[in-house]
């Protein structure tokens, strides 16, 4: 099995998981949003799905380093299509209230989660294999997740235009199924057994334990986690929320939504493309926290000032070559920092972290849009990011983001 078969099925399964993730998040908050009017439902119903998403997140890192990370990902894949596939089904059939809508978001969730972490923890396997730059591999997995949000929230926007929002999440369920596929088949099976396994046997809450540990004690990792927390809180409510309520109030069609995702998923792509290409030369630092501020604050403060809609698409252009370099760093300094026996444990709970404020970004948007307004809410949320993405500025545990050398299992040999 030769390195470019695996890392493409890598790169593929994860540009058709994450599509289909991206289409349902705009699918399903706008089915509520147009059903009720409420964007108070509507955040809810993203705190119902990423709730039990980041809870199995930090508790199914030992389940991928004890099962292999392979496997976790392509059944979890396999069940998703099915829990995606019940929301169209449950609405044609005239069941899907409210209260049937959000235990099956809450499962779509709890699946999404360790296949996430799965894919992530696959990445160092991967590049060993091929013996490459891990943080090329990075930025070529960045790029194949920004090619996914860029595919995925163009095809919400359409299909959701033309068809409705049940036959989209159906195309959803579909992606995930592909994806699956192209795990099971370009991946060696030898990868899960080479995968390196704890040398002896403890329980699963010693196993969680000892992932914290290393997270605990990397001050780096601590406070990218910390950040990233907060930052992923704005962008939930931002997507889920904000962006739906401003094209509605604006007066656009819903394909705005996925059009101005993918303007600045698309232009996202760029940016990860030259991370993978460069990026073992260009200052972590520097980049990242010039990425996370105009991704952010600048990307999000357009829509407060009602700029007019070509600026935004510029704004959004520049915003998304920016955060390209984000998340390549990011997993670079991960996996550089984490132990080989555990990488499925601190990915999966580094992820967890960063995303414990997302269920909250929902209800977070929802309560300022209804109180103040959208141009208000847009406005104090891009302030507040703001004040996050200052956090390198000021934490002098950012300044340790240097190389290190990575120590990754060599999966070259049959296990």
């Amino acid at each position: 099995m030769t390195m470019p078969r695996s890392f493409v099925a890598l790169s593929v399964a994860t540009v058709l998981s994450t599509s289909g993730t991206r289409l349902s998040a705009i699918a399903i908050p706008w089915l509520v949003l147009t059903t009720t009017g409420s964007p108070v439902l509507t955040g809810l119903v993203g705190f119902a799905e990423m709730l039990p998403y980041v809870l199995a997140k930090a508790l199914g890192g030992p389940l991928i380093d004890r099962l292999g990370a392979r496997r976790v990902a392509v059944w979890c894949d396999c069940l998703s299509m099915f829990a995606v596939s019940l929301v169209p089904l449950f609405y044609w059939a005239g069941l899907l209230s409210i209260w049937v809508l959000l235990p099956l978001v809450a499962l779509i969730g709890v699946l999404r989660a360790p296949s996430d972490a799965s894919k992530m923890a696959l990445v160092p396997a991967v590049a060993a294999m091929g013996q490459l730059p891990l943080e090329r591999i990075t930025g070529v997995v960045g790029a194949s997740d920004r090619l996914a949000g860029t595919l995925g929230a163009a095809a919400a926007g359409v299909l959701i235009g033309l068809l409705g929002s049940g036959p989209a999440l159906l195309v959803n369920a579909l992606a995930f199924l592909l994806s699956a596929l192209v795990l099971a088949a370009g991946l060696p099976a030898r990868i899960a057994a080479a995968e390196p396994k704890p040398v002896i046997a403890t329980s699963y809450g010693a196993e969680l334990a000892g992932g914290w540990h290393v997270l605990r004690r990397d001050p780096v990792l601590l406070g990218l986690t910390i950040m990233i927390a907060f930052t992923n809180l704005f962008d939930q409510a931002y997507s889920i929320v904000l962006l739906p309520v401003w094209v509605r109030t604006a007066g656009l069609d819903v394909a705005w939504v996925g059009i101005l995702l993918a303007t600045f998923s698309g232009s996202a792509i760029v940016g990860a493309a030259l991370a993978a290409i460069y990026g073992p030369r260009l200052p972590r630092l520097l980049l990242y926290t010039l990425g996370f501020f105009c991704a952010g604050p600048l990307a999000m403060g357009i829509y407060a000032v009602n700029l007019p809609l070509p600026a935004i698409v510029a704004v959004l252009l520049l915003g998304g070559l920016a955060a390209g370099f984000i998340n390549p760093i990011i997993s670079a300094i991960l996996f550089e920092r984490t132990p080989p026996a555990m990488v499925g444990r601190v990915v999966a709970l580094a992820g967890a972290l960063s995303w414990a404020l997302i269920p909250f970004g929902g209800l977070y948007a929802g309560v300022l849009v209804d109180n103040w307004g959208i141009a208000t809410a847009l406005g104090v949320t891009a302030l507040l990011y703001l004040v996050a993405t200052s956090a390198p500025l000021a934490v002098p545990s950012f300044r340790q983001m240097g190389r290190r050398p990575v120590a990754v299992p060599d999966l070259t040999q049959p296990g």
